[in-house]
C-alpha cells in the first residue's frame, strides 16, 4: 500500500462502557483510497467491519460510507451505520438537518433521527426469498439437525449483507448445532448469502 496519511478512529457500539459493544473502526477522508486499499486497511484491523467516510454524490447525503469486513465490501450493516454516525458527528461534523442524518452506502440513503437516548435508523426493506423446499433434506443435513421448523418456511434475506434464515423448533436445538461447515457453505453459496442465522421460540 503506498504511504500516506489517513484519520481513523475505533468506536465501540451498542454500548456507553470501552471495550464492550461491537467494535468499528472508522476511517476518515477517504476519497483517495481505492478498493485494494480499503480491503488492505480492513484486514488490518480485524474487525468485523471497517468503515470509510468519503463525500457524498447524493445532493441530499451528510456523508458516503463504504463497508469492508476482511472478506469484501458489504452494501450495509447495521451497527456500522451508527458507529459511523457516532464517529462523524464526533470529529465535529455538523448534519445538514439537525437531528437528522442521510447516509449514502451500497443500498442507497438510510436517514437516521436523533432520538432521546442516541441514534436510530430504519433499515432497509428487506428482500425475502423462500428457499426451494426440495432443498429442505440438504439444509437438515447441512445444519445436521433434525428439528428444522418447517412451518416457518427458510428464506434468504437480504437487506444489505444477504443471509439464510431459518427457524428450528426449539432453543436447546438451536444451542446444540453442530452443522457440516462445507455443506452449509454450499448451500449459501447456492442462494448467494453470506452465512446462516437460525432462531427458535424460547419458552
Amino acid at each position: 500500500m503506498s504511504g500516506h496519511l489517513v484519520r481513523f478512529k475505533q468506536v465501540d457500539v451498542f454500548t456507553s462502557v470501552p471495550f464492550k459493544g461491537n467494535a468499528l473502526a472508522v476511517v476518515f477522508d477517504a476519497d483517495s483510497l481505492g478498493d485494494d486499499h480499503m480491503l488492505e486497511i480492513a484486514r488490518w484491523t480485524n474487525l468485523s467491519e471497517t468503515t470509510f467516510v468519503c463525500t457524498p454524490t447524493d445532493p441530499e447525503a451528510d456523508y458516503r460510507v463504504r463497508i469492508f469486513t476482511p472478506g469484501g465490501e458489504l452494501p450495509f450493516a447495521g451497527h456500522p451505520t451508527l458507529g459511523t454516525a457516532h464517529a462523524f458527528l464526533e470529529s465535529g461534523a455538523r448534519p445538514r438537518t439537525p437531528g437528522r442524518l442521510i447516509q449514502q452506502c451500497g443500498v442507497g440513503r438510510v436517514a437516521l433521527r436523533e432520538q432521546a437516548d442516541g441514534w436510530a435508523f430504519a433499515a432497509p426493506p428487506a428482500r425475502v426469498t423462500p428457499l426451494d423446499r426440495s432443498d429442505d433434506a440438504a439444509l437438515a443435513a447441512a445444519l445436521r439437525s433434525d428439528a428444522l421448523d418447517l412451518d416457518a418456511e427458510p428464506c434468504a434475506v437480504d437487506n444489505g449483507a444477504p443471509w439464510l434464515v431459518v427457524r428450528l423448533k426449539s432453543a436447546d436445538a438451536c444451542i446444540g448445532l453442530t452443522p457440516d461447515p462445507a455443506a452449509l457453505a454450499a448451500l449459501t453459496r447456492r442462494y448467494g448469502t453470506d452465512g446462516v442465522a437460525v432462531y427458535a421460540p424460547h419458552a
